[in-house]
């Protein structure tokens, strides 16, 4: 698997490409700005973009899925849960007040343990509730792409509609921190002193996780 960084919009999100050396295609995880970046660097690679993958609903991951899907054709992949809330009126009212663009229901609804294939690359998707009601982590080959819920150095919020403290900390402990320690962490935004960290280092240092602190 080669993993491709990109900060994008205005929020200091990361987008990341996904690519495999038997396949043709590439996915794209949270597409949040700078839409047409994002396809030209997938176009430079010499490849198509299969899927737009998104690890929550909220406006600022979601905000460039219409424009990549109009660009590409790229199927939007999604936590049953937060497709169905983000294409509520609630949800609605969510980007509107943000000032994004909504996004397209997904093309398909992922839930825990489902699997996303790109070539000869299985991305396992581990539900992992709390920042939102749908959040995903997605794992694959020692790589775990983990949107809001896990920073390097900080956690996500939980005072969002559909968030719930209890269910974030079950699902840190249950689905983040049983994983191997040399697990790579690839955040959702750039928050942290360095792009990326592992499981193991975010247990020593980051001060929401070590013992004693919230978790």
């Amino acid at each position: 698997m080669n993993i491709e960084q990109m900060k994008v919009g205005f929020m200091d999100v990361f987008c990341y490409i996904i690519t495999v050396p038997d396949s043709n295609d590439a996915l794209v995880i949270d597409p949040a700005g700078d839409e047409e970046c994002v396809v030209d660097r997938v176009q430079q690679m010499g490849m198509n973009l299969k899927y737009i993958l998104n690890t929550h609903g909220h406006p600022d991951h979601t905000c460039g899925n219409a424009r990549i899907k109009e660009l590409t054709g790229a199927k939007i992949l999604m936590h049953q849960m937060d497709d169905e809330l983000f294409n509520s009126l609630e949800g609605q009212t969510m980007f509107r007040e943000w000032g994004f663009q909504a996004s397209p229901p997904a093309d398909f609804t992922l839930k825990d343990g489902d699997d996303v294939v790109l070539g000869s690359l299985a991305l396992k998707v581990l539900h992992t509730p709390g920042h939102s009601p749908g959040g995903i982590c997605i794992l694959g080959e020692g790589n775990l792409f983990t949107g809001d819920t896990l920073f390097v150095g900080a956690v996500g919020r939980t005072d969002l509609p559909g968030a719930s403290a209890r269910q974030f900390m079950t699902s840190i402990r249950e689905k983040i921190l049983t994983l191997p320690g040399e697990t790579i962490v690839w955040p959702g935004h750039d928050y942290g002193y360095r792009p990326y960290s592992t499981i193991e280092v975010e247990k020593r240092e980051n001060p929401y996780l070590v013992p004693g602190s919230f978790f």
